[in-house]
């Protein structure tokens, strides 16, 4: 059974900074592509940045430069780092891990207050 358990959300104020974990079980963790996606209320799911097992990284523009995805495939767990946040970054926050399939967390709440 997959699972991938986030944590790290909640409220903060703007200019401050988030790390958001997933916790991956139930896949072989390194044969995965790793991402972060966020959906802001009445918007389509995005993604955010995803991360190759090698390490490659990808970032949408509207992140490049304050937020950073890494991974640690000896814990089988991703990050992002989120800082100068915006209140525009606000939304509920999904990892995946995508392979031949995408499975996704459950999302955590993300809100950013000007």
């Amino acid at each position: 059974q997959v699972q991938l358990v986030e944590s790290g959300g909640g409220l903060v104020q703007a200019g401050g900074s988030l790390r958001l974990s997933c916790a991956a079980s139930g896949i072989i963790f390194s044969d995965y592509v790793m991402a972060w996606y966020r959906q802001a209320p009445g918007k389509q799911r995005e993604l955010v940045a995803n991360i190759t097992s090698g390490g490659r990284r990808n970032y949408a523009d509207s992140v490049k430069g304050r937020f950073t995805i890494s991974r640690d495939n000896a814990k089988n767990t991703v990050y992002l780092q989120m800082g100068s946040l915006k209140p525009e970054d606000t939304a509920v926050y999904y990892c995946a891990a995508e392979f031949e399939w995408r499975y996704w967390g459950q999302g955590t709440q993300v809100t950013v207050s000007s």
